[in-house]
Formats: C-alpha cells, structure tokens, sequence
C-alpha cells in the first residue's frame, strides 16, 4: 500500500491550471491539461530545494496551488463511498468530502520530495471530441524499475473545465484502494465511525506537521 501511494502521488503531481484569453475561457483538450501541468510541477518539484528537503508548508502550498482546483472531491468522494454515499446524509457527505479531500491532499503531498529523474510518456487520447467523460493513459518512467508504471486519469468535462476524480496505479484505480477499508469501517462503526476514523488520521498527520487544516 506504501508503495502504491508513493508511486500514485508521484505520477499524479500534476493536474493544472486552466486558460484564459481575452476573457474568453479556452477549454484545452483534458490529455494536453494534464500533460503541460505535469511537467510544470514536476521541473518545481526537482528544482525548489526546499521541496527536495521535504519542508511540508512548501509542498503543502504547491499541491493546493497546481493539484486541488482540479480535483473534483465530491465525485471522488462518492464514487470512493459506493452505495454507501447515498446512506449518507447531506451533513454526512460534507463531512466525508472534506475529510476525503484532506487525505488525498496529503497523499499527493507526501511523496513530493520524492519527484527526482523521472519522466512521464503520454499515450494518444482515444476519445470523441463529444465525450464529456475520457481516461488519459501515460507511463512513469523511473531509473530503476525496467518496466514503466502505467498511470490513466478519469476527468469528465464540468462547466469550469476538466476535473480528475480518479486515478489508477499499475491497473488498481484509486478509488477501489479505498473503497475496501471505507466499507470496512462502515460496516463495523457506520458512517460516522468512518468520519472519526478518517478526521483522527488527518490530525495526526497535521499534527506532525505543525499545520492548519487545508481547505480545497
């Protein structure tokens, strides 16, 4: 599982900032967001020395700038949920997203410094351009792993532009990593369980980093 999520944050840095020309929105196609984003933070990333030396409240700081506006959490969220989001109340699902949200934060975050020598290869986006919902494919290619990881995104095509809501890791999507050990607990402890279980990982892990909660 660690190494799942090292290699999902450090595939996944990247998901970008959105065009604007004459204040008309310029909508660019969801493999070129990704792809222009993603080398952006990773030259950052292996430039900023205080990101190479793990200071938090720098790597904190790039994630809520160039990953989060692009994030959509409450998809995310309840895709994650399954069947359980809806047994959710409103109050309930704010909760879940906002908790959800700060742990995918710190998931991206967490592996940051780790971005060094690796290089991304994206393959040819096999959509229409009607589709409103595509998977971009591309491969991590690391120095010391002969085969390269293989990484897709899930966007879909908001009135803002296009928003990542999953993430998939040699073949295992995000969300299923999650969906798991969140019906677990929920089965054992209810959605509320799940909501004390997740908002006591988050402090500890803010805790640690002698921080404030993020808001996404």
């Amino acid at each position: 599982m660690r190494t799942f999520t090292k290699l999902f944050a450090i595939a996944g840095v990247a998901l970008g900032a959105l065009i604007f020309t004459d204040e008309v929105f310029a909508l660019e196609a969801p493999d070129a967001l990704i792809k222009r984003v993603s080398q952006e933070i990773i030259e950052i990333a292996r430039s900023d020395k205080e990101i190479q030396a793990g200071n938090r409240q720098r790597i904190l700081a790039l994630v809520e700038e160039k990953i989060v506006p692009h994030l959509d959490f409450r998809r995310a969220t309840a895709l994650t949920l399954g069947r359980y989001w809806r047994d959710a109340t409103p109050e309930q699902q704010q909760q879940l997203i906002g908790e959800f949200s700060t742990l995918l934060i710190y998931t991206y975050s967490g592996a940051m410094s780790l971005i060094k020598d690796q290089k991304l290869k994206f393959l040819p986006l096999r959509a229409d351009p009607a589709d409103t919902e595509v998977e971009v494919h591309s491969q991590v290619l690391l120095p010391k792993r002969p085969e390269p990881v293989k990484v897709a995104y899930r966007l879909y095509k908001s009135p803002d532009g296009w928003k990542i809501y999953d993430v998939n890791v040699l073949g295992v999507w995000l969300s299923e990593t999650y969906k798991g050990s969140f019906s677990a607990i929920i089965n054992e402890s209810g959605i509320d369980g799940l909501i004390q279980v997740l908002s006591d990982k988050n402090k500890k892990r803010i805790a640690a980093d002698g921080g404030e909660k993020s808001k996404p």
